[in-house]
């Protein structure tokens, strides 16, 4: 059995977005409020979270998440690597590195915002976060018993990583899959997939343009993500088939690989 936890669902500035008072950011609707993406995988033995976001030291305690095997990262756009400095407590109880499995363009970045954690620091203060690097590309590579199968797409001029995992796939921030990365989706059982909005962007799905991708790919069952103030989730689930859902913070998908 394998879960997976929709730990954000939001976009970069989060939901709701500072000093905006539309129809989304002043809703009572809990399923409104959006922190930054990342996801959560846990299997029986391993337990992996996919990008730091600028929230990830809330999520972490939200969800009780007391050990972590290793980080991956889809890119190095800061609400997915946000958080970074918050694995120091992870060093502290364990008294090990963190395993960290990234894109080298996402490495760079990481060095660059969070120097203190690469270089000899001056001081050492709380302390700085402890890593273990794993440059990866294309490749499959495991951790625990977790395969990920890395899916290349496109961020607008960027190439990020989607993840596939047995029977379920995470493919935030992409406006382009290419043809050959949707091989990799073919029997997908379980989507979790960008989309922004309804108007057009240059780094992003918008609704209609993720409602032809997830049919495209075909899984049962397609959950939204990364998804920005402009959408509020029950307007939005009501325009859509069955098949295809609004992701929610904390929604829980369970498959049996």
């Amino acid at each position: 059995m394998m879960r997976f936890t929709l730990l954000g669902t939001g976009t970069s500035t989060g939901v709701p977005s500072v000093g905006c008072l539309c129809a989304t950011c002043t809703s009572t609707n809990p399923r409104d409020k959006r922190l930054r993406p990342s996801l959560l995988v846990q299997s029986p033995t391993t337990t992996v979270v996919i990008d730091t976001s600028s929230d990830f030291r809330q999520q972490m305690l939200t969800h009780r998440v007391l050990d972590i095997d290793a980080l991956v990262f889809t890119h190095h756009h800061f609400d997915h690597i946000g958080g970074f400095d918050d694995i120091r407590p992870y060093n502290f109880h364990n008294n090990k590195d963190m395993p960290v499995y990234a894109l080298e363009r996402t490495f760079t970045a990481l060095r660059s915002t969070f120097p203190y954690a690469f270089e000899e620091p001056e001081q050492l203060g709380g302390g700085v976060p402890q890593v273990v690097i794993t440059v990866i590309d294309s490749e499959p590579f495991t951790i625990g018993d977790i395969e990920f199968i890395p899916i290349p797409m496109m961020h607008g001029k960027l190439r990020v990583n989607g993840y596939r995992i047995g029977s379920f796939a995470y493919c935030t921030d992409t406006n382009f899959i290419p043809d050959e990365s949707f091989v990799l989706l073919e029997g997908v059982d379980t989507l979790v997939l960008d989309c922004l909005r309804y108007h057009e962007h240059e780094t992003h799905f918008t609704v209609e343009q993720a409602v032809a991708a997830a049919t495209r790919i075909g899984a049962r069952q397609t959950y939204f993500t990364h998804i920005a103030h402009q959408i509020q989730h029950d307007k939005l689930n009501a325009e859509l088939p069955d098949h295809i859902r609004v992701g929610y913070d904390g929604l829980l998908i369970e498959t049996e690989s």
